[in-house]
């Protein structure tokens, strides 16, 4: 069995010092966003929390689907680099970007540098882009497709464009012939009205034609800061689509505590079996527990 674990929207903290000149973008509503809302909602202590329980499963391999960062400051890059070092060597950890990660122009490229590693697929060189990369572990199939740009003030959209859904159409088809249990990685949900206008992903029906022509067996994403489930259709029949709580987010806010997903893969070729696990904290005071568990696919 691979047992896959999902984490997403960790927003590493506390957000360094930054000067005037720093402030003068779009950073000033990030920065007043952590200062109202993010700096009290995601605790020092949960995300921690959230790990530790993870590793205690032994997972297979872990996805971070995005928004490690906050504002895109060159020093936020650089800390989640070092957090990613602690969570897991570079072939343990698949990672995706989010809109934080790209918030101002320059951030995208930078995270892409220094988490490079991490974002890389197994034969990197027969392709320019990185985006989106294959990465498989033993009989699955981890395609990190990428959704984040720098996008105006008030503004969290994600990109999903033509030469991206070329490339994932010819990933998903070879994996499929190699019977590869396909699990995409990305950033937005790619499922209408999961979030805010403002916050979409845009080229939303271009990735739902193409998982309907290609097919998938499960899509992760993150994004939303909350426990979802919804299904597209493939070409063989519906694909579970699953959404996780922010891993730092602290009880007592809008949006549920902290979580992550583990998920159980077995059976072989057109024959899968998956399994959601979803674990997190219960409250203010219950430390992290299961809260669910659900079969996507099989028997």
């Amino acid at each position: 069995m691979f047992r896959l674990a999902h984490i997403s929207d960790p927003h590493l903290g506390p957000l360094p010092k930054m000067d005037i000149r720093q402030l003068a973008s779009k950073r000033i509503t990030g920065y007043v966003n952590w200062r109202i809302n993010r700096h009290r909602n995601h605790a020092s202590g949960t995300l921690p929390a959230i790990i530790e329980d993870l590793k205690n499963f032994d997972p297979s391999h872990i996805a971070v689907t995005g928004d490690l960062i906050n504002v895109g400051l060159e020093s936020e890059v650089e800390e989640a680099r070092n957090w990613l070092e602690k969570l897991g060597s570079a072939d343990f950890v698949s990672v995706v970007p989010g809109n934080h990660d790209a918030y101002v122009p320059g951030a995208f490229a930078r995270c892409c540098d220094r988490w490079a590693p991490w974002m890389t697929g197994d034969d990197q060189s027969i392709r320019a882009d990185r985006f989106p990369y294959l990465r498989i572990r033993d009989n699955v199939a981890l395609i990190g497709v990428s959704s984040a740009r720098a996008t105006a003030p008030f503004m969290a959209t994600g990109y999903f464009r033509q030469k991206q859904a070329l490339a994932l159409s010819a990933l998903l088809d070879e994996t499929r012939s190699a019977g590869l249990c396909r699990v995409i990685i990305i950033h937005h949900p790619p499922v209408h009205r999961a979030i805010a206008f403002h916050k979409r992903l845009i080229g939303i029906d271009r990735f739902q034609r193409t998982i309907k022509r290609h097919g998938a067996e499960l899509i992760l994403h993150g994004h939303t800061h909350l426990p979802t489930l919804h299904h597209l259709d493939g070409n063989s029949g519906k694909v579970p689509v699953v959404g996780v709580a922010a891993a730092g987010q602290a009880p007592g806010g809008l949006k549920p505590p902290a979580q992550h997903n583990l998920i159980e893969i077995s059976g072989s070729r057109g024959q899968w079996r998956i399994i959601l696990k979803r674990r997190g904290l219960g409250g203010a005071t219950a430390g992290v527990g299961e809260l669910s568990a659900e079969l996507l696919t099989g028997q």
